[in-house]
């Protein structure tokens, strides 16, 4: 939370300097990539002292992704025109939605199992 407190007012600085496109929005998608970043490099530490622990937060990252990836989607489908950014984004919307399901019903004990 610390980190949207501090990149969420300087990602929308750096957009207003840019002169284009929804501030909020922008600013939402620079904080995300934050975020997101932050989450890999945590993986990456994880990884190295507890393999299991590693793959419980790569799992949840990735749902996280992908649900920010489908509300992307879901806002496309609302205010685009065009066919085939619509068409991308209804495919986009239901891989994720899929492979979010697939992630949840993913548990660690099964995944060990060889």
């Amino acid at each position: 939370m610390r980190r949207v407190a501090i990149l969420l007012p300087a990602a929308l600085a750096l957009t207003a300097c840019e002169g284009g496109g929804d501030p909020v929005q922008q600013a939402l998608r620079e904080t995300a990539a934050a975020n997101q970043s932050a989450t890999v490099r945590e993986t990456a530490t994880t990884s190295a002292t507890d393999p299991a622990s590693m793959d419980r937060t790569w799992v949840a990252g990735m749902i996280e992704h992908h649900r920010n990836g489908a509300a992307m989607a879901d806002a496309a489908l609302v205010r685009s025109q065009d066919p085939q950014v619509r068409r991308m984004a209804q495919a986009i919307k239901t891989a994720r939605t899929r492979e979010i399901a697939e992630m949840q019903a993913w548990e660690p004990a099964a995944a060990a199992v060889p």
